[in-house]
């Protein structure tokens, strides 16, 4: 037994430490079954996960937090041994059977219905809370209190910064128009967002092509974004007045499409908690802070769902080697496995549309992907997406 837990009989959840974060969170957030302090089970191998879930249990929730180690995850009788004495020393208990390993809940379990406790698990997908002992008890829909900051600070993760929340309304009015046109345009905004890429370090771009000076769709870009302040011609360069605006040419106006869709459909389907966008969020590892950038990401049913956007050309030499649309995905995979766990969830919107052998990439990786014309129906296919496996009833996105 930990010394750091004192004897006594306040109402306690024991939470089995595990990868997955959610489901040892969000019932200490709800009111209907809010414990007063919670224990923590840590296997080996669990101790940072168990340093992250303990933050965010104590900052978010405001819970006091004990751990309790055990030297073997996988040895049913030790762990019985280990959870009969804990309860022995614990009256008000409630075991939370979500997580640990199979050995650890059954373990669990077995001791808490012999000492007549509470048990409950977490659906993975719905979030319904289940009582496993007594079984009578009614299942209960957890409430989606879990913001982005303490769900990524439970996987390690800290955001240094994000994105304005705003988009202001001529730039909302470009973005629309770049949606409605987006088959005629693609090739241009991937010849734009090139040259607002070429301009990073400068906000001077790489000349422009002759053929690029003469070409009509590219010309008619040029214009709409000069027209809302975003870019001007200075001899045959693309000049940007700030980094923010380069940003929004080279494909911030998608990103920002994007997270403005996700907010609209918030309004209507009240399970997406949290949504943001242009974040840069610091990952813990055992060889320091790694950063990485997320385009929009928000929280549905306290899980995790990444977007990546992309409005550059992949080329078709580029369509069965390790390019850039397989880094896209194979990035997007990483990430929302690390930042959400086995259930987070990724989409990659794209501007252009991918090779086929992207494609099957992203099948492959349970990645979805919204590509060219496809984008303009996003609001039904976000909405499809966050519904897909929730069990949750159909809500209309209509405007």
């Amino acid at each position: 037994m930990s010394a750091g837990i004192a004897a006594g009989g306040m109402s306690r959840h024991v939470c089995l430490v595990s990868e997955e974060a959610a489901p040892n969170i969000t019932p200490v957030l709800d009111s209907a079954v809010r414990p007063d302090g919670v224990i923590l089970v840590v296997a080996p191998g669990m101790e940072r996960r168990a340093r992250w879930l303990g933050r965010v249990l104590r900052e978010g929730a405001g819970v006091q937090v004990y751990p309790w180690p055990v030297a073997d995850a996988w040895d049913i009788e030790y762990l019985i041994g280990c959870f009969m004495e804990l309860l022995e020393r614990h009256e008000d208990l409630t075991l939370n059977a979500t997580g640990g390993t199979r050995p650890m809940s059954i373990a669990a379990f077995e001791a808490f219905r012999a000492y007549e406790r509470p048990v409950f698990y977490v659906h993975p997908y719905t979030d319904d809370l289940f009582w496993l002992y007594p079984h009578d008890r009614p299942r209960h829909q957890l409430a989606d209190r879990i913001k982005l900051r303490h769900f990524l600070m439970a996987h390690g993760a800290e955001i240094k910064a994000h994105g304005e929340v705003s988009v202001p309304p001529a730039c909302r009015e470009l973005t629309a128009y770049l949606i409605l046109r987006i088959e005629a345009l693609g090739r241009a905004l991937g010849a734009l967002n090139w040259y607002a890429a070429s301009a990073r370090d400068t906000l001077a771009s790489a000349p422009i092509r002759d053929d690029h000076l003469h070409w009509p769709e590219f010309l008619e870009l040029v214009a709409r974004f000069q027209a809302v302040d975003a870019l001007r011609f200075k001899g045959d360069r693309l000049i940007f007045p700030s980094e923010s605006n380069r940003f929004f040419v080279n494909g911030g106006w998608l990103e920002e499409h994007v997270y403005d869709q996700v907010q609209r459909l918030r309004r209507r389907l009240p399970l997406i908690q949290d949504v943001a966008r242009s974040l840069l969020v610091a990952r813990n590892t055992r060889r320091g802070a790694v950063e990485n950038e997320l385009d929009v990401a928000f929280l549905a049913n306290n899980r995790l769902y990444l977007i990546e956007c992309k409005t550059r050309r992949f080329r078709p030499d580029e369509a069965d080697e390790e390019g850039p649309g397989a880094e896209a995905i194979y990035k997007l995979d990483t990430l929302k496995e690390l930042l959400g766990g086995l259930h987070a969830k990724g989409m990659l919107v794209s501007c252009l549309p991918l090779a086929e052998a992207d494609r099957r990439r992203a099948a492959d990786l349970g990645i979805r992907v919204c590509e060219g014309r496809q984008i303009q129906d996003l609001p039904h296919i976000l909405h499809q997406w966050i519904m897909a496996g929730t069990g949750a009833h159909n809500i209309s996105t209509a405007d």
